[in-house]
């Protein structure tokens, strides 16, 4: 189980579907999920059910064969001895020939089993551990727990002593569990290719496993229901608890079974009792949520800052094949291929009319057309030029208009400014009426 999903408590559920009470939960829960790992394991593991298989030592070896030798222009193949039918003088014994032996023929004595270390094998079981306790790893897989009261869900003890089918049945429905057995049932179909004939003829889904502590008659009762599997706590195997080598089955503990895995595989700090000196794996980052770690303050500060700037890379024109890249180079370039267009065209006019090819006629074309650029490039120039001269002349207008300007502002500013009397207070102007009235 993730870190983020772990909860302390693990509630203990009767075979009524009530609450008895709580089991803290196994530090295996919060082991590192590694599907690679575990899907290694499971096929490593799987090859040593394999059996040993090899072809006939004598097939393709049952006939009278010699090679002809050389000097018959013929391969060196051994060939039927013989005459009278079509099979005399055909190639034997080769793998490229009908009826032949195969190339390298299969021995029974091949490698057949794999050894797998045993570290290896316990990180295989602690990641399918962990990921059963995951909700969202075990609906991937094709489980159905949308009803189940709690996950992972662990069971009491008194389940360890069922010993008919019919209390298992009663179990698993008062549980929500059955819709996960009735996926079975629907899956039931016959297999797809040979193996029809080959023993195995049916084939159907998982449905849930039951990891148990003390069998007392619970492997009898589960046994003949279909898809349902039984497994004791001290036997765990990849084969059973990653099906297919993908981790999310669908498991129900029960509570002795899952207080004992804390003992079996032990936590970070406390070593295993039954597994000497082992301890469990420790995961390669703390948080694995890699959007939040790449935007926290701490990187940002240390990244630089994005380049929004866009550089487009300019494409450089070959001036030998680009006329635009060598008028740049050489202007008169422009005159020399139109000087050669017709001059390629003055020759095949001259060879369509069956007539010789006048050269002097077309060096005073050549003459012309030189003249007329230049007399062309002169009268730019001379546009260019006048053009020039009028912004000079509008230029020196505008500087001897703001000169005079200038010294006008010059010429008031020196004049002396006229004193203006002062204006009579109200004062004054009542002592000034007062003999009047």
């Amino acid at each position: 189980m993730a870190v983020a999903l772990a909860r302390p408590l693990i509630s203990v559920h009767d075979e009524k579907a009530g609450r008895t009470g709580s089991v803290p939960l196994p530090a295996v829960f919060k082991a590192p999920i590694r599907p690679d790992i575990v899907n290694f394991v499971h096929h490593t593991i799987s090859r040593n059910k394999r059996q040993p298989y090899a072809v006939n030592v004598q097939a393709g070896h049952q006939t009278s064969a010699e090679s002809w030798g050389t000097g018959r222009a013929v391969a060196r193949i051994p060939r039927v001895r013989g005459g009278g039918t079509h099979r005399s003088g055909q190639g034997a014994f080769g793998n490229m020939c009908r009826g032949g032996r195969m190339f390298a023929p299969t021995k029974t004595y091949r490698k057949w089993h794999t050894s797998t270390n045993v570290n290896q094998k316990r990180y295989a079981i602690c990641s399918a551990i962990a990921a059963s306790g995951v909700p969202a790893l075990v609906m991937s897989k094709g489980h159905i727990i949308n009803e189940t009261p709690e996950f992972p869900l662990v069971v009491t003890d008194k389940v360890q002593e069922y010993e008919k089918t019919k209390q298992a049945i009663m179990f698993l429905k008062r549980l929500k569990i059955w819709t996960d057995v009735d996926k079975v049932y629907n899956s039931q179909r016959n297999r797809a290719g040979v193996g029809k004939m080959r023993n195995r003829r049916r084939v159907q889904r998982r449905g849930p496993l039951i990891i148990y502590d003390q069998d007392q008659g619970l492997s009898r009762a589960f046994r003949n229901i279909p898809g349902v599997e039984t497994l004791s706590v001290h036997r765990l195997n990849v084969l059973k608890l990653a099906p297919g080598g993908h981790v999310g089955r669908f498991i129900i503990w029960t509570e002795s079974a899952f207080k004992t895995l804390d003992k079996i595989y032990g936590t970070w700090r406390k070593e295993s009792e039954t597994k000497k000196g082992y301890n469990l794996p420790m995961s390669k980052m703390s948080n694995t949520d890699l959007g939040r770690l790449l935007k926290s303050e701490e990187i940002q500060k240390v990244i630089r800052a994005p380049n929004k700037k866009v550089e487009r890379s300019r494409i450089k024109y070959n001036p030998l094949k680009n006329i635009r890249a060598m008028s740049k180079l050489n202007p008169y370039a422009i005159v020399l291929k139109r000087a050669a267009i017709l001059k390629n065209r003055s020759i095949n006019a001259a060879k369509s009319k069956g007539q010789e090819f006048d050269l002097k006629k077309l060096q005073t074309i050549r003459k012309q057309m030189i003249e007329k650029a230049k007399k062309a490039q002169g009268d730019k120039a001379k546009k260019g030029d006048a053009h020039v001269k009028a912004k000079l002349a509008k230029l020196d207008k505008r500087k001897t208009k703001k000169k005079e300007q200038g010294k006008k502002r010059a010429a008031e500013a020196s004049k002396p400014k006229p004193k203006i009397p002062p204006s009579p207070s109200k004062k004054t102007k009542a002592v000034k009426k007062s003999p009047g009235v």
